[in-house]
């Protein structure tokens, strides 16, 4: 199963307790953290979380710099508890523009990683879903394929999710009601879950919740 995220409200958790918004990031870290460990227990083998979007770089360049910061201790301080529960690594979205230490963070991170087989770990950062369909067209281009090569399984290899199965299921929290420029092309046929919970206190009993509701919809596929 393939439940995929997107991680809303840090920012309005917070500023209704009156704390500053980045210590709503703070704790939607830990909520990350439990259901990197959890999800595996009720048989999710793929988990994608959205972290970082391309439109987040226009939020204040403070908050920007701590989600940086935040993204590099959570690689360099969980990879050992990562590799110990058998969590392979891959981060998805462009990183041409993000800073060269970051960027041999996350492929030092991977590569360390990629042996991981009880949980495939997507994290998406500098990541959108229309960005990502023109990095796949492009790399089409530039391999020379023809047009009457390319169909929707050519498409799918050239995307960051190489290989993945399309999400299952697809969470937002915060109570808005949109994909936000997130897997747009791999969501096709997945089953939307809207909860108005903020992420730091989206529980494993959140979680539940929302897997309890999939297991329960019918699947058709453009079927009857």
């Amino acid at each position: 199963m393939h439940v995929a995220i997107i991680m809303d409200g840090n920012g309005r958790w917070a500023q209704e307790r009156g704390l500053p918004r980045i210590q709503g990031h703070r704790e939607g870290v830990k909520r990350v953290e439990e259901l990197v460990r959890y999800a595996p227990k009720k048989g999710v083998r793929y988990l994608t979380l959205y972290a970082f979007s391309t439109e987040n770089w226009r939020r204040p360049k403070h908050e920007r710099e701590f989600l940086f910061s935040m993204f590099e201790s959570y690689l360099k301080n969980k990879r050992d508890e990562l590799k110990r529960n058998g969590v392979q690594l891959r981060v998805i979205g462009v990183r041409n523009n993000l800073p060269k230490q970051l960027v041999d963070l996350i492929k030092e991170t991977e590569d360390c990683l990629s042996e991981g087989s009880n949980l495939t770990l997507q994290i998406a950062f500098n990541y959108g879903g229309r960005s990502e369909i023109v990095e796949a067209v492009r790399s089409i281009i530039n391999d020379g394929l023809k047009d009457f090569e390319v169909d929707e399984g050519v498409i799918s290899r050239y995307l960051f999710t190489s290989g993945i199965p399309d999400p299952d299921l697809l969470i937002r929290t915060s109570g808005e009601k949109r994909l936000s420029n997130f897997l747009l092309w791999q969501s096709a046929y997945t089953e939307l879950y809207f909860t108005s919970v903020f992420w730091p206190d989206f529980t494993e009993d959140e979680f539940d919740k929302a897997l309890n509701e999939f297991s329960q919809r019918r699947r058709r596929f453009g079927g009857i």
